[in-house]
């Protein structure tokens, strides 16, 4: 399993405000998690996906189309990809692991 950060970027709209591509973007991510296919976070700057690599270079294929269809002539995506292959661990616990620490930390 892997996760990536992903960050779609439309170029050239009207205004400087992107939300309402970034929406359409969320309810193509819908449609995957809906699947069983993935797992997602949207954040602030950009949105973590977590699920098998060669379904994320689809989801990401499809996140990337969203402005195009939308009518805007240049998008940029901007792709990290987190695989791991010794052990398995989510998004979930990655933040948990991280919390845990700080947590033992401010205990002592």
């Amino acid at each position: 399993m892997a996760i990536v950060d992903v960050t779609v970027i439309p170029l050239g709209t009207e205004t400087p405000s992107v939300s309402k591509y970034v929406a359409s973007v969320q309810k193509v991510l819908r449609k995957y998690e809906e699947e069983g296919k993935i797992k997602f976070q949207l954040t602030p700057m950009n949105t973590i996906i977590e699920g098998e690599l060669p379904v994320l270079f689809e989801v990401i294929q499809a996140m990337h189309e969203v402005p195009f269809s939308e009518g805007i002539q240049r998008v940029a995506t901007t792709v990290r990809i987190d695989d791991r292959r010794d052990v398995k661990r989510t998004m979930e616990y990655k933040v948990e692991r991280v919390n845990s620490l700080l947590n033992e930390k401010e205990d002592k």
